[in-house]
């Protein structure tokens, strides 16, 4: 049976809960999105199913920003992906997008319970966005230029993490 998350924002405006197969907080994105909304060392999103989410205090608190991708290139173009957040304390809450509607990705940094587990090995994704003041965290890790083949589902499957 999936995990029950419970998760909130940084002031407790907005709380929320939400089931997931796969809680192991093991991919560090550190693309200019993901830095810019999620702090200077970039985001990292867990997976959880759509249909389970329940915001039980502050949904009147939830905006929607769909990022600016390509900015500044001919190329320009708004994300179809939403990412919610508490419009009191800015908190970055969940990512969703509607190409795989039965997908929502909380920021594991507003997970309360339960303690998520650490990887043995973090994976960074999007080096070719970060610049050189970005310091990656310490411990063993797998750096990738761009996306990792694997999804979220897969890398928990081939490391026995998840959760049916």
């Amino acid at each position: 049976m999936p995990i029950t998350l419970e998760g909130s924002c940084h002031c407790g405006t907005v709380r929320f809960t939400v089931e997931s197969s796969t809680p192991v907080p093991y991919q560090l994105c550190v693309c200019s999105v993901c830095r810019k909304v999620g702090g200077v060392g970039g985001s990292i999103n867990l997976g959880a199913h759509s249909k389970t989410l329940i915001i039980t205090q502050g949904k009147n608190h939830i905006g929607v920003y769909k990022a600016v991708m390509d900015k500044d290139t001919p190329q320009e173009h708004i994300a179809n992906s939403e990412r919610n957040f508490c419009t009191k304390c800015s908190s970055m809450l969940w990512l969703y997008d509607d190409t795989w509607p039965e997908l929502l990705h909380p920021f594991a940094s507003v997970i309360d319970s339960p303690e998520l587990e650490a990887p043995d090995e973090l994976v960074v994704v999007k080096m070719n966005s970060k610049p050189n003041y970005v310091r990656l965290p310490e411990g063993r890790k797998k750096v990738f230029e761009d996306y990792h083949t694997d999804s979220i589902e897969s890398w928990h499957q081939k490391h026995n993490k998840y959760v049916e």
